[in-house]
């Protein structure tokens, strides 16, 4: 697979915003990944854009220390590329919270430097199961945001069809990220209504947050085949399931930043994702 440059393979977002399929999620950069060198970072959010990643995903909760995912991207890619799109999650819990969301879009303006946000996703909730809470109020917020300019697209994040039937009721939805990936695929009817109205829909954890293993049987015999690895396998089924789907695997290396942008060139056939439909089974 050549990984000099990824596949143009590419989602229109929001109606105006083409970003390749495949993107680079930050998280790992300043949050629970073995990465501390400021520098490393910086390596790795440049190469990635020099392999064609212009999709990438962040957050103002992810740090670690002195290191801030907002403020290592603005330095490794400042001044930005014309196509680079990129999208953090703001959260606060309950609707009573709801006015320190104008606060936290601020913060990431000025940590970004920017001087308006591509894509805000409204992440509601914890690590429970998504759903049970109205989001009305706290996403009517970043609504006003966006009609005020400083914010061009709208996403919502860890929610069910009752929550994304809500936000689309206030404002345009132009992305989803929940959880999905090739050993979580309980979200599919999330995901199915993403792709019947073409909504983006971005899986957080696309290779299991390394709470799964990705060396079964299956995968092993998929990834032989193509002379990949398990993760590229896992990146491509993912990039397969539907038209709308975006992958932003993270990682502090770059031998992994490499495989995993290879993994666009990855082309399953209809025998390996038969296959991998029962990956489950060792």
């Amino acid at each position: 697979m050549n990984v000099n440059m990824i596949a143009a393979n590419t989602f229109l977002l929001g109606g105006d915003l083409r970003v390749n399929r495949l993107g680079f999620g930050a998280m790992r950069l300043a949050l629970g990944g073995s990465i501390r060198d400021p520098e490393a970072a910086v390596a790795v959010l440049r190469r990635a854009v020099e392999l064609g990643v212009n999709h990438i995903d962040t957050a103002g909760t992810y740090g670690f220390g002195d290191l801030h995912a907002h403020e290592l991207i603005r330095q490794a890619l400042s001044p930005y590329p014309k196509d680079l799109v990129i999208a953090t999650k703001v959260s606060s819990p309950g609707e009573a919270a709801a006015a320190q969301l104008r606060g936290l879009v601020e913060q990431d303006l000025r940590r970004l430097g920017l001087d308006h946000l591509d894509l805000v996703y409204l992440r509601v909730g914890g690590m429970d199961t998504a759903g049970g809470e109205s989001l009305g109020e706290r996403f009517t917020v970043l609504a006003d945001l966006r009609h005020e300019g400083l914010i061009r697209h709208l996403g919502v994040s860890h929610i069910d069809e009752t929550q994304l039937a809500e936000a689309r009721s206030i404002a345009p939805v132009a992305a989803v990220q929940n959880q999905f990936h090739i050993y979580n695929r309980s979200d599919a009817e999330v995901l199915a209504r993403c792709e019947q109205d073409g909504i983006a829909y971005v899986p957080y954890s696309p290779l299991g947050g390394g709470r799964a293993r990705l060396d079964t049987a299956r995968i092993t015999s998929v990834a032989a085949r193509h002379q990949a690895t398990p993760a590229q396998v896992a990146l491509a089924w993912l990039l397969a399931t539907s038209p709308v789907t975006l992958a932003i695997p993270g990682t502090s290396s770059l031998d992994h930043l490499t495989g995993n942008i290879a993994a666009d060139g990855l082309r399953l056939t209809i025998d390996d994702l038969a296959e991998l439909s029962e990956q489950h089974v060792a």
